[in-house]
């Protein structure tokens, strides 16, 4: 093994662990659960910034098993597996498009079929036939869209300091 694969395998592993730890303290934390989903997504871009769409895609994969195993509510990792994780992922190749609007609303209809899927599930498993919301749909996704797109603009400060700063302190 090279010096630079055991590098690869090191800060993978590394940051794997605190992917993971994120997604533990989300599952048993009462409070911050979005910032630590978050935060275990932006890892994801830091593996695809210096490994690749490949390394990425690996990552997600390993540290959701990695999660499934350690989580004991696995309830609590689904927002990582079907959003937060892959978003890096997707929004990496959706950026490429070089096109701002066709990329917000691909993004933004990506994240509208998230919200749906979750939604259907929500209504399906927690609430009764007859029970209404307070409500309305509309605002509630509305509201979601606007929180999504400063969440893509974090991503996208996350991504842009990290390269011009952190990777230089962090000399990998």
């Amino acid at each position: 093994m090279s010096y630079f694969d055991a590098r690869k395998v090191a800060l993978s592993g590394i940051l794997a662990g605190v992917s993971v730890i994120c997604l533990f303290l989300a599952s048993v934390m009462p409070t911050s659960k979005l910032s630590l989903y978050a935060l275990s997504s932006f890892i994801v871009s830091i593996i695809m910034a210096e490994y690749g769409t490949r390394a990425g895609v690996v990552f997600y994969i390993l540290t959701s098993i990695l999660a499934f195993l350690a989580v004991p509510d696995k309830t609590r990792i689904v927002p990582y597996i079907v959003f937060f994780g892959v978003y890096g992922i997707i929004k990496f190749h959706v950026e490429k498009i070089n096109r701002i609007i066709l990329e917000y609303v691909i993004k933004i209809l990506y994240f509208n079929i998230c919200v749906a899927a979750w939604l259907m599930l929500f209504r399906e498993i927690f609430l009764p036939e007859d029970a209404e919301l307070k409500v309305s749909l509309w605002v509630v996704v509305l509201v979601l869209e606007a929180v999504f797109i400063l969440y893509d603009y974090v991503y996208s400060l996350f991504i842009q300091y990290y390269l011009k700063r952190l990777k230089k302190f962090l000399k990998i």
